[in-house]
């Protein structure tokens, strides 16, 4: 009896092991069909995150706590020892025959309990149109680089909808409330309604399925997925409908936020109740719920905050007594009378834009709380993008240094991880991959010691020149100066509305001119330089042509001075002549952007209209994907509330339809040279509401070329 006990019991741990191992498997295969035989991969058990690379013959071993400890270490040796990054733009490899070996065993651990990824907005600005291939590709890419914590947020509008049924909403009344797919993030978030909508049946349907896929690759992994949790957000019209008692936030940039249910209200509990079993339902319980009651500037006239925050975390507490709550520090956000009788423990703070207003604690900052989070445990936090800007963008040694001194103050102690909040994803990969690597790096280090391992990693082989060109733009572009609140990367002038006092694009960009643009363009005359070296690697291509498009804007931006300039002088020559450079140089960015999918406008258009299952209901997807890319809003949004051009894209497509459209209209009158900015007196928005009511106009297929465009595109700038 005892020999089948102790047999069963071999059996079991045998199928731990492999169980533990089969989602990495599955990861490799995916990364390189044929790869999984050629690692070991071994589970053990441990107090603390960790990894080991080593050697068993001629196969690799990784060897960590869990499945996404494994898979780092599995990013760590493809890319420091196979030379092997695994990106957005490229999630597969051809793997040797034979692994170069691990010349010494390698252990890596961090302290580091939670590694986070995701703004609510990146699911609108970067994810809104994603399929279940793409899902799995990004699921891939957490689990290499140390994801543990992830925002769930597809299939909330599904949850909603049938709880607005159970509370007697009729499908018309619930699609006025729930926002359409290229705008969710900001209704999540309590600040507008409908905007989008109204979605169709089978949208619901399809969110529900994609979620299930979504949870279940992450609950493989060993991700803890962070579901949107019950904060009181009503349909503006619950005092009518429910006979609720709820407090009006306002109005966020031109649309009315939804109502707030106040906490002393003997109906919350049970509609949060309603909410949650509905959550659970479709998708399950879950140990973490995200809860952003009041963003952005909702009024909390008349809310007793305590009260608001009790009801809130006894609500989530009631579902499910193990969960945390997770909630973003953004503006005057979390109010600190919300959270200070929270139980330490229950609360995880995203201190949101760590690397240029933290709140953490540190006086320096122009966010500075004095009190930090009030014990609270927190994660350090990248914000990068906003609004999928395209542009080169970061405070490299400043995001290094920063993370080490809030781990070494007073306030480290509750200091629980790192996370990445970008607004829009697939860009400046290069931030991304540093910041997911500062856990388990024990100790300060030089941006320009690590680039040097990037560029062998990211092209396959070490280049002296690339290296130095990433160097030169680690000290310019990629140097925002520490305490730069600007947001984001420094915009193209190309996407900005014309005017004589054309600086940044979107309202609230808080741009300054904190780099040499000469510094860029010489830096991709170093990737130009090595092109015919590096041709045929898709990693160098793709930031070939994106260091060549930077360098095209910076360009763009010096021949605009002397556009105001010429109409200044009033010099109808020069002016006609820097016009009609500025137009070739946009014109030529779009035709070197059309050699990459990742920056056409057609790619973004194809993915929306692929949802849809009818022609009206892939209009539709279409014409939310072109709004929220340029308009945003209707026009008193757009304009009065200054939405117009905050996720500006700087694609093919996009430069030769929408901002060249604008910029030669404008121009044209320019050459008139009117007393007045002709600007005054142009109804922009008419502009461009024609294109966004377009269909289907834009193919998405590269066109490849990558390496002879480039060439022909940087020698237009001398």
């Amino acid at each position: 009896m005892k020999r089948v006990y102790a047999f069963n019991f071999i059996l079991l741990c045998l199928f731990t092991a492999v169980s533990a191992a089969s989602p990495v498997k599955g990861l490799l295969e995916r990364v390189s069909p044929g790869s999984s035989g050629k690692f070991i991969i071994e589970q053990v058990a441990s107090a603390s995150d960790f990894f080991e690379l080593d050697q068993k013959g001629e196969k690799v071993v990784i060897r960590g706590n869990n499945p996404v400890s494994i898979a780092t270490g599995i990013n760590w040796y493809l890319k420091y020892h196979a030379g092997v990054h695994l990106s957005w733009n490229n999630m597969s490899a051809q793997l040797p025959a034979v692994l170069p070996a691990v010349p010494h065993k390698e252990r890596h651990e961090t302290a580091s309990t939670f590694r986070y990824d995701f703004n609510y907005c990146t699911f609108s600005y970067t994810m809104a149109f994603w399929d279940w291939k793409r899902w799995e590709k990004e699921i891939d890419w957490m689990a290499l680089h140390g994801i543990n914590l992830s925002l769930a947020l597809v299939g909330a509008d599904a949850v909603w909808r049938n709880v607005l049924f159970k509370l007697g909403y009729s499908k018309e009344e619930a699609n006025e409330f729930i926002a359409g797919p290229g705008f969710q993030a900001w209704w999540l978030m309590n600040n507008l309604e409908g905007w989008g909508g109204p979605n169709t049946d089978s949208w619901y349907e399809s969110r529900i399925a994609l979620q299930k896929k979504i949870l279940k690759r992450m609950h493989e992994y060993g991700i803890q997925p962070i579901l949107p949790g019950y904060s009181g957000m009503l349909p503006h019209n619950a005092r009518e409908k429910l006979g609720v008692n709820v407090t009006d936030p306002g109005t966020w940039n031109g649309y009315n936020r939804p109502a707030f249910l106040q906490p002393t209200d003997e109906r919350f509990q049970e509609i949060a109740e309603l909410y949650y079993k509905e959550m659970n339902r479709l998708f399950g319980k879950a140990d973490y719920y995200s809860m952003d009651p009041f963003h952005e500037g909702g009024k909390v006239a008349g809310v007793d905050l305590d009260a608001a925050g009790q009801a809130i975390w006894k609500a989530m507490k009631k579902n499910n007594p193990n969960a945390t709550w997770i909630i973003q520090a953004w503006g005057a956000n979390p109010r600190p009378q919300m959270i200070k009788n929270i139980p330490k423990g229950d609360l995880i703070v995203l201190d949101l834009y760590s690397e240029s207003r933290p709140q953490w604690g540190d006086p320096e900052s122009t966010w500075y709380r004095k009190n930090g989070f009030d014990g609270h445990q927190w994660l350090y936090c990248m914000l990068l993008n906003y609004g999928g800007n395209v542009g080169l963008h970061g405070k490299m040694q400043h995001v290094i240094d920063e993370y080490y001194k809030a781990a070494e103050s007073p306030f480290g102690n509750s200091l629980k991880g790192v996370g990445i909040t970008m607004e829009g994803t697939e860009n400046n990969p290069v931030m991304y991959e540093l910041l997911c690597e500062l856990p388990w790096r024990p100790a300060r280090f030089s941006k320009d010691e690590w680039l040097k391992g990037y560029v062998s990693a990211r092209y396959g082989k070490f280049s002296p020149r690339l290296w130095e060109a990433w160097v030169l733009l680690g000290n310019s572009i990629y140097n925002c100066p520490a305490r730069s609140t600007q947001q984001g990367t420094h915009e193209s002038v190309f996407c900005a509305r014309p005017s004589l006092k054309v600086y940044q694009v979107s309202s609230w960009s808080e741009m300054s001119d904190y780099y040499n643009p000469l510094e860029v363009i010489r830096a991709a005359s170093m990737f130009v330089e090595e092109a015919d070296r590096f041709k045929g690697n898709n990693n160098f291509e793709y930031d070939l042509i994106d260091v060549v498009r930077q360098a095209v804007a910076e360009k763009g931006r010096l021949i605009y001075k002397v556009v105001r300039a010429a109409y200044e002088a009033r010099d109808p020559k020069l002016l006609k002549q820097a016009s009609d450079r500025f137009l070739e140089l946009l014109l030529a960015q779009d035709r070197l952007l059309a050699t990459r999918p990742e920056f056409k406008v057609g790619s973004w258009i194809e993915q929306a209209r692929s949802l849809g299952h009818t022609g009206a209901e892939k209009d539709w997807l279409e014409w939310n994907a072109r709004v929220q890319i340029t308009t945003w809003g209707n026009r008193h949004a757009a304009n009065e509330g200054g939405l117009r051009d905050y996720a500006h894209r700087e694609w093919n497509g996009l430069l030769k339809d929408f901002y060249y459209l604008r910029w030669k209209t404008w121009l044209d009158r320019l050459s008139q040279l009117p007393d007045e900015d002709p600007a005054a007196s142009m109804d922009y928005y008419g502009l461009e509401e024609a294109w966004t009511l377009q269909h289907n106009t834009y193919p998405s297929a590269q066109e490849g070329g990558y390496v002879e465009t480039a060439k022909i595109i940087f020698g237009k700038l001398n």
